[in-house]
């Protein structure tokens, strides 16, 4: 399942500088499918959060593929990287789309 990162989040950054996937995103900012992947989707959708940073469910692989966990989760001082009950996938699922945002055939 993807992650999300709940309201006790203190806007530090450090989750979205350790997401191989650029999903992760500040407050009130607009976010792309193509940012940070080899997607070519740069329909600039709307903020999925106003006041703290936010995850796209449609980027985030659970460090899938990158490394043995979250590491947007194992950064952060708050601890509000958490899964996200909403998107249930499995392991194979989430490596699908890792392959799929980074244009790997194999």
């Amino acid at each position: 399942m993807a992650l999300k990162i709940t309201d006790a989040c203190i806007n530090c950054g450090a989750c979205a500088l350790e997401c191989p996937n650029h999903a992760i995103y500040e407050g009130a900012t607009n976010w792309t499918l193509a940012e940070g992947t080899a997607q070519d989707n740069h329909h600039r959708n709307e903020p999925l959060e106003d006041d703290f940073f936010y995850i796209v469910t449609e980027k985030c692989t659970e460090c899938v593929g990158f490394h043995d966990e979250p590491q947007c989760a194992f950064v952060c001082p708050a601890d509000c990287c958490i899964p996200d009950a909403e998107a249930i996938e499995g392991k194979s699922d989430l490596l699908k789309k890792k392959k799929k945002l980074h244009g790997e055939t194999t």
